[in-house]
């Protein structure tokens, strides 16, 4: 998910809620259970003392859960709070969202049952009988995606003058526009291709658009035979715009594939086109570098492995529903897949492709109203950013506040004479970004460079070999971090040279150094020149770079080596202060859960009495709600307008709180298997404004979804004129405004 604020709308008396002809209790769903042996008593029925905190029964599978945060996506494309175009644009989010879940997570299941690798989760649910539930489920999902499309989305569009043309509704105007697009556009690149023994199936890269052609007829050369495939030349729009001299106003556009379908007999001249079928087959896209295998080149070998990344085993195939059936199995059995694998669709395939929509029409009223973040004044002052830190610590939450600071932090640095050195991690950023531009400036004038690229950040991997090209051409040392442990830390260190000492500037954050996203994901920004924090940092980047035993650190809190066990430490505390009859309170915001050992944790708090509120966005493996075993807990998954996205850890620790912001999400790979930091705030004041900004979360009952015992989600309904909304509430706090803080 896969990701501008929700603009200010009339309050309704009720929440806006799927209407019921659309099967409204579909997200609703519980999440299955492996089945439960008959010999045992149900979970909830057993005394807390004879249960083990490692049943599956205490656990939702994985990627189940996943599945239902897309179906909590979906939701928003029937959410009247949203402008129109901005339902389209969540429609397409859950579109890309289905397509990495097929591409990385389907396939992942799929290739442990070819291999005879099968391995259960906590749940204890067979990969099988897995693939069995996500199909059932994905297949609901997807009818009531394209029904929410031709139902809802595109009848409301049209009463806004922007409509889609059926081909079999173009004027005569527009008839003879089209024709001459397709003369002078698709016809000159798109090639046919003739199914015979001298022309075998064309192999087909990874969700690339296509159709199937069934033929009558003889060609030139005698042949008889009765399908063709016609791929759609990657080069083109998957919608074209109509110029308004051939439409009767408003925002008239058309689908590429109601050009080629319509014009399909052109492509076969002589023969008789009985049908022609959209499809796409998506295959498995998950890189697989052995680290074994690497040698002395990870770039290289990535290099290697992108070039087959498009050609993986499939895993999913979607066609017009109008297909025949015969032409649907070939096409199953041509790609070795199975009936559940099937998707048959009323409408285009991949409708991400219509987030060009919002590009091509220019309807700002359809559209969420824009804002400008805020900025605190005296980061704003012309004495420039190094004498703010200087004089105190800063913490910014994006997109509401402005990620600028951030980008201005790195571009003083590159001029200033004084700035000896710069350090940072990139995971995703892009290599012409202002943060790679100011990272270039800096190593062209004479700064020491050092830059710790992730390569293997899923689906940006080409991008990252880029970026560490340019960065090495403009003199920058790079290196990729650890070969079996990926960087996913936040983390910027500069050096600068103030009189007779060397100061060290940092930032720290929650969410990479994008600046695009810095407007669509919410994320927390620190910067600082404390010389604990510094010197942490410093001792960082010493073990990425070098090679070392692992260094002790002061403040920071760093996977895979302390981050997990304090984080475990400071749970079990928060347990023996309530046994205590001390206070306790445990607040974790994350993007998913599903670390055993963390869950079993809050497990055994929620046992002494820890009251636990649970703010996770995604995938949550933990199942709230067990009498004597997480009653305590509450789970909640907030899905607005900005991508949730900041992980904050907080303890109140007997009235002197404690709190985290980190890299790293509630998941295994974060907490074992990867390079992260997780950072205290130290000023009372910053504590008291993060713990402020999650009970905004804890209090909204707008965007809110209550995670149940049986797995299901139920959307938050506020009482008339209790209407509360976290991502307002920031906005309207934050944005828009140069504060004295």
């Amino acid at each position: 998910m896969s990701e501008q604020p929700v603009n200010e709308v009339e309050k309704k008396d009720v929440p806006t809620a799927p209407p019921m002809e659309l099967d409204a209790e579909l997200v609703l769903e519980p999440i299955p259970e492996q089945p439960q042996d008959p010999t045992k008593m149900a979970i909830e029925e057993r005394l807390p003392e004879e249960i083990d905190l490692g049943d599956p029964e205490l656990y939702f599978n994985r990627e189940l859960s996943h599945l239902q945060f897309n179906a909590r996506v979906l939701e928003q494309a029937m959410d009247e709070n949203h402008p129109i175009l901005n339902r389209l644009m969540f429609l397409c989010i859950f579109s890309s969202n289905m397509d990495e879940f097929f591409e990385i997570r389907v396939a992942g299941l799929k290739s442990q049952l070819e291999y005879s690798r099968e391995k259960n989760g906590p749940d204890g649910m067979h990969p099988k009988k897995v693939l069995n539930l996500i199909s059932e489920h994905a297949h609901k999902l997807v009818r009531r995606q394209y029904r929410i499309l031709n139902d809802i989305i595109f009848p409301k569009l049209a009463e806004e003058n922007v409509q889609f043309i059926r081909r079999t509704l173009w004027t005569d105007k527009q008839s003879n526009w089209v024709r001459r697009y397709f003369r002078d556009n698709v016809l000159p690149i798109i090639s046919p291709i003739g199914l015979d023994p001298a022309h075998p199936f064309p192999r087909l890269a990874n969700k690339t658009f296509n159709f199937v052609v069934e033929l009558e007829g003889r060609d030139a050369f005698g042949r008889e035979n009765g399908l063709a495939i016609v791929p759609a030349p990657s080069s083109l729009p998957r919608l074209v715009k109509l110029p308004d001299d051939v439409s009767e106003g408003g925002d008239n556009m058309v689908f590429l594939s109601s050009i080629i379908h319509a014009h399909a007999d052109q492509l076969f001249p002589g023969m008789t086109v009985k049908g022609c079928y959209q499809f796409r087959l998506t295959r498995n896209a998950d890189l697989e570098v052995d680290s074994d295998d690497i040698g002395v080149d990870l770039a290289g070998a990535l290099r290697t492995e992108l070039q087959s990344r498009h050609y993986g085993s499939s895993v999913r195939l979607e066609i017009a529903e109008n297909c025949p059936d015969h032409i649907v199995s070939s096409l199953l059995k041509q790609f070795d897949l199975e009936q559940q694998d099937l998707y048959q669709i009323d409408g285009p395939v991949n409708l991400s492709r219509l987030m060009a929509v919002l590009e091509l029409v220019d309807r700002p009223d359809l559209m969420y109203s824009p804002f400008s973040p805020g900025l605190p004044r005296k980061l704003a002052s012309a004495g420039g950013l190094f004498e703010a830190i200087r004089q105190r610590d800063y913490l910014l939450m994006h997109p509401f506040e402005s990620f600028s600071p951030v980008i201005d932090l790195l571009s003083e640095a590159a001029k200033d004479p004084n700035v000896v050195a710069i350090r940072q991690t990139l995971y995703r950023t892009g290599a012409r970004s202002p943060i790679a531009n100011a990272l270039v400036e800096a190593a062209r004038n004479g700064k020491e460079v050092t830059v710790v690229i992730e390569l293997r950040a899923r689906f940006d991997e080409a991008e990252n070999l880029a970026l560490a090209s340019r960065l090495q051409d403009a003199g920058a040392i790079v290196v990729y971090g650890v070969v079996r442990h990926k960087t996913h830390a936040k983390m910027i260190l500069i050096v600068r040279r103030e009189g007779n000492n060397l100061t060290r500037y940092v930032h720290l954050g929650t969410g990479n150094y994008h600046a695009g996203n810095a407007r669509l994901y919410t994320d927390y920004s620190f910067m600082t020149c404390n010389k604990e924090i510094g010197d942490d940092v410093h001792r960082v980047f010493q073990q990425l770079t070098g090679m070392s035993k692992e260094l002790k650190v002061k403040k920071l809190l760093h996977a895979p080596f302390t981050l997990r066990n304090r984080l475990l430490e400071m749970i079990d505390r928060e347990a023996k202060n309530a046994q205590n009859g001390d206070p306790s309170r445990i607040i974790i915001k994350v993007n998913s859960l599903t670390e055993q050992k963390l869950v079993q944790a809050l497990y055994k708090a929620s046992q002494a009495g820890v009251k636990i509120d649970l703010i996770v966005r995604g995938i949550c493996t933990l199942r709230p709600g067990i009498k004597g075993i997480s009653s305590n807990i509450r789970v909640r998954s907030i899905i607005g307008r900005f991508l949730e996205h900041t992980r904050v850890y907080y303890f109140y620790n007997n009235r002197n709180p404690e709190v985290y912001l980190s890299s790293a999400d509630g998941m295994d790979r974060n907490l074992n298997n990867r390079i992260e930091v997780a950072f205290p705030l130290q000023d009372y004041k910053q504590v008291r404004r993060v713990k402020k900004e999650l009970e905004y979360y804890l209090t909204d009952n707008t965007q809110s979804w209550i995670l149940q015992s049986d797995g299901s989600y139920q959307l938050s309904k506020p009482r008339k004129g209790e209407y509360r909304s976290a991502q307002r509430a920031l906005l309207s706090e934050l944005a828009d405004s140069t504060r004295q803080s």
